[in-house]
């Protein structure tokens, strides 16, 4: 069993040939190079995980050629070999990227044991990289499915944002995809190999809220009997998206606007700065220009996190999407659920498209798992929609503009609450929106119990 690729380059044919032989009894693939030149070609060739490269090399200094290497083998870990033992080389070659550097005539007791250190750690960034392939993939904005001109004008927006650490406020009503747009400039900025960490401002109460983002010190209050890291601290480096930011409670606002302008804060009962390098992206369903006005947001909090606004479409300003997104889902579900789908109803589509959707796509994807599951001999029809589709109250049969969002939105918390026959729990699940901001809005549509 191959244990791994090795290359070895080195002008001395006895070391090469000596090494050579001492890793093949140990289980390893080896190739050789009498020169840098011929080191490189092979590099470039084949998958190397270890490269152990002699120092001096006919006049060659090799630690000149690892720049190089790194380019053409970034993975590949490098363990420098030297007759001479000088310090300066082994730092320089350490900076450069190097592994390790070890000396001719070293025992093998040291010459193996480096090399699976060397294989190990190249395994694990082999795997840290496919995993952030993987990611970088699965949060492309050309997964972001669409392609009605608004929607394609966001995604642009966002495309922009991940060549900066701008400072960025997504808009859009509850299931507009907020959180995938967050996620997809996050994984394409320099960022990426950092943290991204979310936290729904409405879901936590005020007093949590507090303490889950700044941690605090072992002894800062009654019960804090370990140190905490919040998270501001586990986001650093990386991007904090703050979700419905309009329901942060107002002393927690001004706390949020230090941080944004010194990168730094003082944890509950420590006495001293700690400092934060993050991103932030922060995304509210509501008019934030409205909360300002009543005193419920702070003026100079908005103008931080706003430096650069993306309108998040409804899915009844980009109704061509309906039939793409349903098509996408019902393939999702039709594969995850094993219930192959062979036929699409026709008016199954047009229903779509009448219909208002205030639960955006969040709403579709949760009818389209439900056509699926109800879906008979691969067949999709439009009588597996829920009686709302059929409801004169809750579609949308020629102008959407017909009917305010607050309308729709009032109607279909109503709709949630009947079906789940008052569980504010679960409709405020079912709805994808906080708590708070569900008893927030059942007082202001005065809905009754």
């Amino acid at each position: 069993m191959n244990k791994g690729n090795i290359l070895i380059v080195d002008d001395e044919a006895e070391i090469r040939n000596l090494l050579s032989k001492l890793f093949q009894l140990e289980g390893y693939l080896t190739y050789t190079a009498e020169n840098i030149n011929s080191g490189l070609k092979i590099l470039s060739e084949e998958e190397i995980q270890v490269l152990i490269l002699d120092v001096r090399l006919k006049e060659v200094n090799s630690i000149d050629y690892l720049p190089e290497i790194k380019n053409i083998s970034p993975l590949t870990e490098i363990i420098m070999l030297t007759a001479y033992g000088k310090i300066s080389d082994g730092v320089n070659s350490i900076k450069l990227g190097a592994f390790d550097y070890i000396t001719k005539g070293d025992d093998d007791d040291k010459v193996i044991p480096t090399v699976k250190k060397a294989l190990e750690k190249n395994r694990l960034s082999t795997q840290l990289s496919r995993l952030q392939k993987k990611i970088s993939t699965l949060y492309s904005f050309d997964n972001i499915i669409g392609d009605s001109p608004i929607i394609k004008k966001a995604i642009s927006l966002a495309e922009k944002l991940t060549t900066s650490d701008t400072t960025v406020l997504l808009k859009g009503e509850t299931g507009t995809g907020k959180e995938i747009f967050a996620q997809s400039i996050h994984y394409n900025s320099d960022r990426a190999n950092h943290q991204f960490v979310a936290i729904n401002c409405s879901a936590i109460p005020s007093e949590i809220l507090e303490s889950e983002l700044f941690g605090y010190k072992k002894g800062a209050f009654t019960g804090a009997d370990t140190n905490k890291k919040g998270i501001f601290e586990e986001a650093h480096g990386g991007t904090l998206f703050l979700d419905e930011i309009s329901e942060m409670a107002f002393n927690l606002q001004a706390k949020l606007l230090r941080v944004l302008e010194t990168k730094t804060f003082i944890k509950p009962g420590d006495s001293k700065e700690t400092q934060i390098d993050i991103r932030i992206i922060a995304a509210s369903n509501v008019d934030m220009d409205k909360a300002i006005e009543e005193g419920a947001f702070r003026k100079d909090l908005f103008y931080r996190i706003s430096t650069f606004i993306i309108e998040l479409p409804s899915l009844r300003e980009r109704k061509e999407d309906i039939p793409i997104l349903a098509d996408y889902f019902i393939k999702y579900f039709s594969t995850k659920l094993n219930k192959p789908i062979v036929s699409i109803e026709h008016d199954f589509y047009s229903k779509l498209r009448q219909y208002s959707f205030p639960g955006n796509i969040r709403e579709l994807r949760n009818i389209c798992e439900r056509v699926v599951i109800l879906s008979e001999k691969g067949a999709v029809v439009s009588d597996y929609l829920p009686q709302e589709f059929f409801n004169q109250s809750y579609s949308i049969l020629s102008n959407s503009n017909d009917l305010s969002i607050s309308f729709v939105e009032k109607q279909q918390i109503q709709k949630v609450l009947s079906l789940t026959d008052n569980n504010k729990n679960k409709t405020a699940e079912l709805l994808g929106i906080g708590l708070t901001t569900l008893y927030r809005k059942i007082e202001q549509y005065n809905i009754g119990e």
